[in-house]
């Protein structure tokens, strides 16, 4: 325990001050990216409400747009550790999760402007929230149908986001709340959105509004075609698929020391992981939307894999970890001077 106790892995994961010191690194990252990438321009959205966004940054100059951005991850943040504190999927009332999110974000300069998958990823993790506590209830239609809505809005942010609807009706199963009233209770939830959508685009007369996310769902781009993958999204997918690994296999393998539903829970990120990786690799196109949402999933299963494991080979992939990141900034940040 002493050997332990003097590692760093151990010292950082338990420090009281290691989120405060990484929220204080994170924020020199956005102002060092800020003033040497001061043209640096947001992913453009193409869906309904991407106005919302693109309207936003409009107004907003270049400065307020980066502090936006980084307060819409720090809520991400924030609402992480409240996953954790209300599920127990690290069997502490652990803050690593989030401080692991803030550093893939903070490595990624491109993330650094308000755009459609912070959007998504916000609603995204507001869904997992419902998703995870529909768990074995005896009535889980209000679980799924907020859960299933979070859903429907980001998908018009982000129309392909739809494609969960499936993976989470088969997790819902899982979970043993799926019933015949729990998967309609999913399905008016995941519609309603679209409902308002529908009232907006007759009412202003703009049909196209309401047929635009069901037609870039069906008009997909050429599958696996991984030109269109930028050399920092090589660099931080590869990054994150190492780990997410190495966290999926520590998880499956000491998967006895959770109880049964931390273990339903951890194999639900661990699916959605994965999912997130296959439409990546499928799609390319969609890889600046989905990485944040794979960035939620991924913070998760890299705090548990640190937060509880203390050997000497955890704590050398811990140190490799850190300068990893290091080495993502230098480099995601030298691909767009």
């Amino acid at each position: 325990m002493r050997r332990r106790r003097r590692r760093l892995q151990y010292r950082v994961t338990t420090g009281r001050f290691t989120l405060s010191v990484v929220i204080g690194l994170c924020a020199i990252s956005w102002l060092l990216i800020y003033f040497l990438t001061p043209r640096l321009q947001a992913p453009a959205g193409s869906a309904p409400a991407s106005f919302l966004w693109e309207g936003l940054s409009g107004y907003l100059p270049a400065w307020a747009n980066t502090l936006a951005s980084f307060l819409v991850y720090g809520a991400i943040g924030y609402f992480l550790v409240g996953l954790n504190n209300r599920f127990g999927i690290i069997r502490t009332r652990a803050t690593m999760q989030t401080g692991v999110y803030f550093l893939l974000v903070a490595v990624c300069p491109a993330m650094h402007q308000l755009y459609d998958g912070a959007a998504v990823a916000m609603a995204f993790l507001v869904a997992i929230y419902f998703l995870f506590g529909s768990y074995q209830r005896s009535r889980p239609m209000v679980s799924l149908f907020y859960a299933f809505f979070a859903i429907g809005v980001g998908s018009l942010f982000f129309p392909p986001f739809t494609l969960l609807f499936v993976l989470w009706i088969l997790e819902a199963y899982r979970f043993q709340s799926l019933t015949w009233r729990s998967f309609f209770a999913a399905v008016v939830g995941w519609a309603l959105p679209y409902w308002f959508l529908l009232a907006h685009a007759v009412y202003h007369g703009r049909m196209e509004l309401f047929y635009q996310p069901f037609r870039q769902i069906v008009e997909l781009g050429k599958p696996f075609d991984l030109s269109l993958l930028t050399s920092w999204q090589w660099a931080i997918l590869g990054y994150l698929f190492v780990f997410s690994v190495i966290s999926t296999a520590h998880s499956v393998a000491s998967g006895l020391d959770d109880n049964i539903r931390t273990r339903a829970y951890l194999r639900s990120l661990i699916d959605q992981t994965f999912f997130l990786f296959f439409v990546i690799l499928l799609q390319p196109m969609y890889c600046d939307n989905l990485l944040p949402q794979l960035m939620v999933c991924g913070s998760v299963l890299i705090a548990h894999f640190f937060m509880l494991t203390g050997s000497r080979t955890s704590n050398v992939l811990f140190i490799l970890s850190l300068l990893g990141l290091a080495v993502l900034l230098a480099f995601n940040t030298w691909t767009l001077l």
